[in-house]
């Protein structure tokens, strides 16, 4: 054998075995020419809503920093499943995003037990962009004017007041029930297609309150054609001067936030994950991208994987106990 044939040879079994490494690598090898091509961001709720717009907002920046287009396709319907189950059996190859929430990723199991996706085993946490806040409002002309007067009311006629929501599992039904949880009270929930509905019926005076987001309500409440009575974070938020939270206006312990993150496929590689991460921590962390969300009623907040993996799971056992102690079946 010759010397270029014994070259030839080497060389060819180098390539072999280069090839055999990378097959069990995939992850390795598809993270080096990452992205190459669009990649997909489903959105499981409809246009115009918080999710939709927090979606579009780090999409745009996102594509700028990864040099290529993150296209939005919004894939509503029952409590954001139908959109998630898309995205959970969708290639772990780093072309499919979501935005997740606490609907989908932390409570939709205990209101369905054929949900078709599991939001632990079924997902890879990339980023937690922020949170959301929500408010208790009631018509302009409620005869009610604090938290502590509808507290009395419940108490004394359980069941009297209606709370309406965009159905279970949202930010709305999970306020309601956390308030009644602590409160020892009984209020009847009226579900909604969405909240904008539930909004609209409010300022009618088909129903009592709404627990609305933030910057679902603002329109009606810059319009005074609802009374805010309280926030659901932890302390009362500057957007909302002379509003306490529900904690400071007598529901001792309560704290309701939702929160909007990026989500991928279980089984994306690592390295696109955590450079997923880094990028959208790094446009959260902008000043232009924080005013933005603000503006949506999100506050900042960007914990890359890890953390957010952490969070999720924190969320999952809070959520869970105030479900089973509400006695709530799945359907």
């Amino acid at each position: 054998m010759s010397i270029h044939q014994r070259r030839r040879r080497s060389l060819s079994a180098a390539l072999a075995a280069a090839c055999a490494t990378l097959a069990f690598l995939p992850g390795l090898a598809s993270a080096d020419n990452w992205p190459s091509k669009p990649v997909k961001y489903i959105v499981p709720f409809s246009t115009g809503g918080v999710s939709d717009g927090v979606a579009r907002l780090i999409a745009q920046k996102l594509g700028e920093r990864l040099g290529q287009p993150v296209v939005i396709e919004n894939r509503p319907g029952v409590s954001g499943i139908v959109g998630t189950q898309a995205a959970a059996r969708s290639p772990a190859d780093g072309y499919t995003l979501m935005g997740g929430t606490i609907t989908t990723h932390a409570v939709n199991p205990f209101f369905n037990d054929n949900l078709g996706y599991d939001p632990v085993k079924d997902f890879a946490p990339v980023n937690l962009v922020g949170m959301v806040s929500n408010v208790l409002v009631v018509p302009a002309g409620s005869r009610f004017n604090s938290v502590a007067e509808i507290t009395a009311e419940l108490k004394a006629k359980p069941e009297s007041l209606t709370y309406g929501t965009a159905g279970a599992g949202t930010s709305q039904h999970l306020s309601g029930q956390l308030y009644q949880s602590l409160t020892g009270t009984r209020l009847r929930q009226i579900s909604y297609k969405g909240g904008s509905q539930a909004m609209v019926d409010l300022v009618g005076g088909q129903i009592d309150m709404v627990f609305e987001t933030v910057a679902a309500a603002r329109p009606m409440i810059d319009g005074k054609r609802v009374k805010v009575l309280g926030v659901t974070s932890k302390k009362a938020v500057p957007s909302l001067p002379g509003v306490p939270s529900l904690d400071e206006a007598g529901v001792t312990g309560f704290e309701m936030q939702s929160w909007q993150g990026v989500f991928a496929p279980a089984g994306t590689p690592k390295p696109i994950v955590e450079r997923l991460g880094k990028e959208i921590a790094a446009i959260v962390a902008s000043p232009d991208t924080q005013e933005r969300l603000r503006n949506l009623g999100v506050e900042p907040d960007g914990r890359t994987a890890e953390p957010f993996a952490a969070f999720q799971r924190a969320e999952i056992a809070k959520w869970e106990k105030v479900i089973r102690d509400a006695r709530i079946q799945a359907e």
